[in-house]
């Protein structure tokens, strides 16, 4: 599996809320910092880290879509 985004690339991140459930916060953009390994049921993940906030988190790459 080839991952979608490259390192250091602007994505937009959209938080999920308890059990998956739709996040009322808005969605926020952050940079890929790393990928990561590639989780045991085959979804690929990335490092990202916040542009305005010092937050950085691992999501799954169905959590991120391209920042416009």
């Amino acid at each position: 599996m080839s991952c979608t985004y490259k390192l250091n690339e602007d994505v937009r991140h959209q938080p999920q809320g308890p059990q998956g459930r739709a996040a009322t916060e808005p969605p926020m953009i952050y940079t890929i910092v790393q990928h990561m390994p590639i989780e045991a049921d085959g979804r690929i993940r990335y490092r990202i880290k916040c542009k305005s906030k010092n937050i950085e988190r691992v999501v799954t790459e169905d959590q991120l879509s391209y920042s416009q």
